[in-house]
């Protein structure tokens, strides 16, 4: 039987590969360290939790809710970015509540995609911002990731070359997969080109919070004049470890932002009530938890950089984001990021995320998140250790094929 258009569209799931081999290796009683899915281990902040058993005892609040989100959380929102960007935004205008943003990314591309619609996708990338515009009937065109004059020079290229012209152009800094943080002045230059050639700028900002220098990652809508071309899409998932809440934002330009509401209120009524509310107590707080949380991957930051390093795999020290962006160890480039994931689950019993999965151009690399304690990141790397060790051909019973294709 023939399977559905949109089906046919969508590119293999790379990491369901990964995860078979990891449930059948937990199936025979292997102890794998999962560091491949992103989904955050810590719980979420007490004071959260109660305000949503406090709400839930209410069955007013059972009731179908708003899809767009209650007025008191498009409020909060808005003066969180107040606050952290020095950014005023009209909550009833252009501020919408989504559950997730990888719902926000989906929904968006259906309001404002038509076939064969041209978007500008860096890569690799997280993979809704492709997949969300292919299901939409999009056509999708890789850029470089790295927000330095690369991505200028490929911007330009894309655009000058594109039939139609671009409809878009897709921002995620900090960046999920590979870390990369950009600047101010990147920023500014985007939104500059954006205007110019009058392309929407979608802004993945999920990862704002979670950053380890000194200076906070910047929102580009900062720069003055970006609210006429840009909408930001934002998380609660990874700021408060509250990823199965899902609870989101869209926040930007008006026209945008009510073509996402009016998409949204066709398909869906929003998160439950209590959780809206609960996430507007965590909006309005003091910050202490984002702080907790991102001490929190920042020590298990360091000690995987520090333990992986001693056991012959140099991790570069991410500046931001839950995710550490590792080049293959050269013995092992040419067997490609699948396969290199692959033999980690069967042989050193850790599964990490392969960069194909996040577009051709991360195939060299793989993605290791911060999702386990410390005792279980520094297991890890004791079996990694014994693994290369291995493959190097000290122990000739033990010497791992890699060169072979499995």
């Amino acid at each position: 039987m023939e399977e559905f258009h949109k089906i046919r569209r969508l590119p293999p799931y790379v990491f369901e590969q990964v995860n078979r081999l990891k449930a059948t290796a937990r199936a025979g009683g292997a102890d794998i360290i999962d560091l491949g899915m992103g989904n955050p281990d810590l719980p979420t902040p007490k004071a959260i939790v109660d305000k949503l058993v406090e709400v839930v005892q209410d069955p007013r609040t059972h009731r179908y809710s708003t899809s767009r989100g209650i007025p008191g959380l498009r409020r909060a929102q808005a003066k969180y970015y107040e606050r952290r960007f020095g950014v005023k935004l009209n909550p009833e205008t252009q501020v919408v509540a989504t559950m997730g943003s990888k719902e926000g990314f989906a929904n968006m591309a259906q309001a404002i995609t038509a076939p064969g619609d041209v978007v500008l996708c860096p890569n690799p990338t997280y993979p809704i911002h492709m997949f969300g515009f292919i299901m939409s009937g999009g056509v999708v065109r890789s850029i470089d990731v790295t927000p330095d004059e690369n991505f200028f020079r490929a911007l330009d290229r894309a655009v000058r070359h594109s039939i139609p012209k671009p409809l878009a152009l897709i921002l995620n800094y900090p960046s999920n997969p590979t870390a990369m943080v950009a600047t101010f002045d990147f920023y500014k230059e985007v939104v500059a080109f954006a205007r110019k050639h009058d392309i929407i700028i979608l802004s993945d900002l999920a990862y704002s919070e979670i950053y380890f220098d000194d200076t906070p990652p910047p929102s580009v809508l900062e720069v003055p004049g970006a609210i006429d071309v840009c909408v930001e899409f934002t998380s609660m998932s990874k700021t408060f470890s509250m990823p199965g809440w899902r609870m989101g934002f869209a926040v930007g330009n008006e026209r945008l932002i009510s073509a996402l509401t009016r998409v949204k209120s066709y398909l869906d009524y929003g998160a439950f009530t209590p959780i809206q509310v609960a996430a507007t107590a965590a909006l309005n707080g003091d910050g202490s938890e984002i702080d907790e949380v991102r001490e929190v991957y920042k020590k298990r930051r360091d000690v995987m950089v520090e333990a992986f390093s001693k056991a012959g795999w140099d991790v570069p020290p991410p500046p931001a984001t839950m995710f550490a962006w590792c080049p293959i160890p050269e013995a092992f480039r040419e067997m490609g990021s699948l396969e290199f994931s692959k033999l980690l689950v069967e042989k050193a019993d850790v599964a990490v995320a392969p960069g194909v999965g996040f577009g051709e151009h991360g195939d060299n690399h793989v993605r290791i998140a911060l999702v386990e304690n410390e005792h279980r990141i520094r297991q890890a790397a004791r079996n990694i250790k014994r693994f290369l060790s291995a493959a190097t051909g000290s122990d000739d019973d033990n010497v791992v094929q890699f060169n072979a294709r499995r």
